[in-house]
């Protein structure tokens, strides 16, 4: 009877252990990225109203506390097509008239806006209800110290990629995001790599542009440091935001 209720007590203490860890590492994950979206621009996330181009696409972000609209700008065929993408759902013009859209394509242009405002807004966007962060301890990437946060989605509420992995590191001292990774399983699949560079300040937020490599599929996202260190990452792309 004692060694019954020995076995018991110790499963309680070992199930009591894993939950305050796992409570431990997303209280740690939670305190990172909220330092960090200070460090970025804190407030002035909430009110932020920019235009910026990537790719020769016009983007703009105009937060209004809960309230945002994104639109994306671009000639094609000789006409100026605008879509908008806002609280109430997806819009898109040509030549200033709104016009039908397929409900295929309403996912994928309003998935495409929205990513490419999400990366330029980070980290402010790792706070949103799907995201869920898990802090993975700490490392060295030429000769500095990050903290190492993880970050899954909900399925509700995490697009159409809700599978996808990412990694950021955060600066120990300043809590600049300095490098990023993700492993996606749409389009053929694989894992990416993107170091910041080009920091500066507009309207009180940190913007940066970012160096995006490619490594081998599969590759487990806390080793892509030693490879970047290493110089066996292959470079894909620069992702610039301009004016």
């Amino acid at each position: 009877m004692r060694k019954v209720i020995f076995i018991i007590m110790s499963l309680f203490s070992i199930f009591g252990c894993q939950q305050e860890s796992l409570e431990t590492t997303k209280d740690k994950a939670q305190f990172v990225v909220d330092k960090a979206i200070a460090a970025h621009g804190g407030t002035a996330y909430n009110r932020l109203n920019i235009s910026y181009v990537f790719r020769e696409r016009t983007y703009t972000i105009n937060n209004q506390g809960a309230a945002y609209e994104y639109t994306r700008t671009f000639e094609k065929d000789g006409q100026q097509i605008k879509d908008i993408l806002n609280n109430e759902g997806f819009e898109r013009q040509i030549d200033g008239k709104a016009v039908e859209v397929a409900d295929t394509m309403v996912t994928r242009y309003s998935n495409s806006i929205n990513s490419v405002n999400y990366f330029a807004q980070l980290p402010y966007r790792l706070n949103d209800p799907a995201v869920n962060k898990t802090y993975q301890g700490t490392t060295e990437i030429k000769g500095k110290q990050y903290h190492v946060i993880q970050v899954t989605f909900e399925e509700e509420g995490g697009g159409d990629d809700f599978d996808d992995i990412y990694y950021y590191w955060f600066d120990m001292e300043s809590y600049h995001l300095d490098y990023l990774a993700y492993s996606f399983h749409i389009n053929g699949a694989g894992v990416r790599f993107r170091s910041a560079y080009n920091s500066r300040n507009v309207n009180g937020v940190r913007f940066q542009d970012y160096i995006n490599y490619k490594a081998a599929k599969n590759t487990p996202l806390s080793d892509l440091p030693k490879l970047y260190e290493t110089n066996q990452l292959e470079e894909l792309s620069r992702i610039e935001l301009e004016e």
